[in-house]
Formats: structure tokens, C-alpha cells, sequence
């Protein structure tokens, strides 16, 4: 009676350990990857892992450029405007553009190539460098304006969705006097920026709002977090104004503070950005500024909520392996009932992290596990294949081989 209930009890076991392990795959099996927005051929590639995490230090975070404006590919060279034509700075881009006519496509063009660049009745430019409605020929050169960040606060930093919440002043330098502007901080939703100063070539916004940022979770538990501020202007193009990052105005406040991460480095980025066309002759690049910290687990709290349980498993099922082969019932309840255990505390470490398409350091820590315990249950099971000489064979053997292959097994999980 009681050998019927104890297989009872490892076969429940190992059917918990099944099932979860099923929804542990299809969730990595079914996560879809992470939507990416349009790059154009002026902006940066998008961020890779590191191999090696950033040092402690104040310099550029581990997936930021240096500081400097570096597009791939420059748009085409302003020819400038007419110098005879007089210019009203008052004015706007529209006011010196005209409606597109057949004038303005070469004879030798084709149908497709007319229909690529778009034949509508609207308003282009046929002085200057760019066609674009929204361009400004007759600006006089672009201002180039130094861009400052200071981080005053992160907080509700999200592993799920990406998303945070942060407050921080803006500034912008510049070296001519400014075009209207009409920033928009391409991340972010529910922004507030409120004015502190406002001149012609100097101002300066306090800023609130909710952001979102890639999340790349392979290193988890000891991973690093690139937290992403982007800056443009939605209307004024590199015709009229391109964005530095200004080296020396670019920090964190002294008391910055983040639930579960410490700062790793902050650093900034300008590019040239192209859009898909989004209307006939949409062809002016836009400047774009890209703030970005870098934030890394702690790893005390990582190491605890991790490693430590997974290792506590796999050491308390391998004491069976000095349980006698005549308690070959006691010897396996060291087993089974570790691997639903196993099971269960991977998919209670899944549940907090979003579903993704790559297994993170602690998939592979669990991988080590159930090879760990899959090794020490093997072992049970053979005593079940001979006679009692076979069994004292074994017993031996496993007493010594597992525990090694074990370790073996454990530092590669660890390490890779």
C-alpha cells in the first residue's frame, strides 16, 4: 500500500513537472520579437548585448555611441539660397514654396519613377537642397544647438512593457537664433514641458513624462537595462537646425535613485534621421538627439532570488545518492519531487519577466538544473535493472560520478 502511494506521488510530480515545462517552451516558443521602428539610412544601428557589462563609471553607457553627431549617410549638400532673394525671418518654408508642376519632373522620367517621387498638387521648394514642404531654404544655414540633459528622477521602471517614468531638464545652446520649435521626445507619451527660460538662442524646460525602451533580458539576472530619452523636432529639418549633445551638461542629479538598479553610465548621441516617405517629396532628414542610461541589476538581490534556490534544489537531491539501494523508495522521493519543485520555481521566475524569444541566463541556469536532476534520477532508475550485485555496482559508481558530473554540469550553466 505504501509503494502504490509513493509511485502515485512521483507520478504526480513528474506530470506537475510536464505540464509546466510545456508552458514553459510554448511561452518561449510563442514569443513574437520585439517591434522595431523605422530606421532610416541615417540612424545608428540598433543596440546590441555586451559580452562584458560597463564599468562604474560616469562615461557613456555600454550601447552609446560617443558623443558626436555621425550620420552613415549625408543627405545631399544645400546649394544655398538665392543671394539676391531677400530674406524675411518672419517667414515661413511655405512661404517660399510653390505648387509642384509638371515643370518640375525631367522629361526623360518614367511613369513609375514620377509615381515613386509623387505627381499631387502640393507645395514643394525648387530653391535649396530639399523639395519638402516642411524645408526652409531660405533659413541662412542651420543653428546648431548644444543639447543638455540632467536626469533628475526614474521611477516605475517596468521589466514587462519597457516603460518608465522620469523627470529631467532640457536644455538647448545655440549658436544663431533658433527656428520655431516644436520638439517632441519620439519615446514618450503623456510629456509635460514646461518652460523655465525662453530666448532666441537659449532655453531651458523642465520635463515629465512616461517613456518606453527596448529591454534586452539575456544576461538576466545580471543584465543591464538601456533606459532611451529621443529628441526631435517634428517640423524643422537639418535645414534649420541639427542637435549636438553637449558633453559637459549631461548627467545624473547627485541623489538619482532606481528600485533594484544602480546606474552604470549615461551617455548621448545625435544622428540624422530619415523617414519612410510620408507624403509626396518627403525627402528632408530630420536631426535627432538620443540621451541614454544604462542601469544594472543588483547583484546580491539577483544572486538570491536565482542561484541560490536552484542550487539548494540540486543539492538536496543528490543526498538520495547515499540512501542504501534496499531504500530504493526513500531514494527516489529525492528526485521526482525535486524536479516539480525545479519546474515550479522556473515558471514563478518566467511569470515576472514579458515573454521573449531567446532564452536568458536563468533559462540556461534551469537547463543545468533539470539535467542535474534528470542525471541523479537516472541513477535511481538503473538500480531497478539488475540483481543485487548490479545494484552495490551502481550505488558505488553513482555515489561518485553524479555529484562530479553534476558540478560539471552547474559551472557550464552557470558560465555560458
Amino acid at each position: 500500500m505504501q509503494s502504490a502511494r509513493n509511485r502515485a506521488f512521483q507520478l504526480i510530480c513528474l506530470l506537475v513537472a510536464v505540464a509546466l515545462g510545456v508552458l514553459i517552451i510554448g511561452k518561449k516558443v510563442g514569443a513574437e520579437p520585439a517591434a522595431h521602428s523605422y530606421a532610416g539610412p541615417g540612424d545608428p544601428a540598433p543596440p546590441r548585448p555586451k559580452d562584458k557589462k560597463p564599468k562604474k563609471d560616469a562615461g557613456p553607457g555600454p550601447d552609446a555611441a560617443p558623443v558626436a553627431v555621425a550620420p552613415p549617410a549625408d543627405p545631399p549638400k544645400d546649394a544655398g539660397p538665392d543671394v539676391d532673394a531677400a530674406f524675411d525671418p518672419d517667414a515661413g518654408g511655405l512661404d517660399y514654396a510653390v505648387l509642384q508642376g509638371e515643370e518640375d519632373f525631367p522629361k526623360d522620367m518614367s511613369e513609375e519613377e514620377r509615381n515613386n517621387i509623387g505627381t499631387g498638387k502640393v507645395p514643394i521648394h525648387r530653391e535649396g537642397a530639399y523639395r519638402s514642404p516642411l524645408a526652409h531654404p531660405r533659413f541662412g544655414g542651420p543653428a546648431n544647438v548644444k543639447v543638455g540633459l540632467v536626469i533628475r528622477e526614474v521611477r516605475d521602471f517596468n521589466i514587462q512593457s519597457g516603460g518608465f517614468e522620469s523627470d529631467f531638464f532640457l536644455s538647448l545652446t545655440a549658436d544663431k537664433e533658433m527656428p520655431p520649435l516644436n520638439l517632441v521626445l519620439t519615446n514618450g507619451h503623456e510629456v509635460n514641458m514646461a518652460s523655465l527660460v525662453d530666448t532666441p538662442t537659449f532655453k531651458v524646460f523642465s520635463v515629465t513624462g512616461k517613456f518606453t525602451t527596448d529591454v534586452d533580458l539575456r544576461k538576466y539576472p545580471y543584465d543591464t537595462q538601456n533606459l532611451f530619452l529621443m529628441l526631435e523636432d517634428q517640423k524643422a529639418g537639418i535645414d534649420q537646425i541639427i542637435f549636438t549633445p553637449d558633453k559637459g551638461r549631461t548627467s545624473l542629479d547627485s541623489s538619482f535613485r532606481l528600485s533594484s538598479f544602480g546606474p552604470a553610465g549615461t551617455g548621448a548621441i545625435s544622428y540624422k534621421h530619415k523617414y519612410p516617405a510620408r507624403f509626396d517629396r518627403d525627402d528632408l532628414y530630420v536631426s535627432r538627439y538620443r540621451f541614454t542610461l544604462s542601469v544594472d541589476r543588483f547583484a546580491t538581490s539577483a544572486a538570491f532570488s536565482v542561484f541560490v534556490p536552484a542550487f539548494i534544489i540540486v543539492l538536496i537531491s543528490l543526498t538520495g545518492l547515499w540512501v542504501p539501494p534496499d531504500e530504493l523508495e526513500v531514494r527516489s522521493n529525492a528526485g521526482a519531487p525535486m524536479l516539480a519543485a525545479a519546474v515550479l520555481f522556473h515558471f514563478s521566475l518566467i511569470q515576472s519577466l514579458p515573454a521573449t524569444g531567446y532564452l536568458t541566463h536563468a533559462d540556461k541556469l534551469m537547463l543545468g538544473v533539470y539535467l542535474s536532476l534528470l542525471l541523479n534520477m537516472g541513477s535511481t532508475w538503473l538500480l531497478m535493472l539488475g540483481d543485487e550485485r548490479w545494484m552495490d555496482h551502481v550505488f558505488k559508481v553513482a555515489r561518485t560520478a553524479v555529484p562530479i558530473l553534476t558540478a560539471i554540469i552547474m559551472i557550464l550553466a552557470v558560465v555560458v
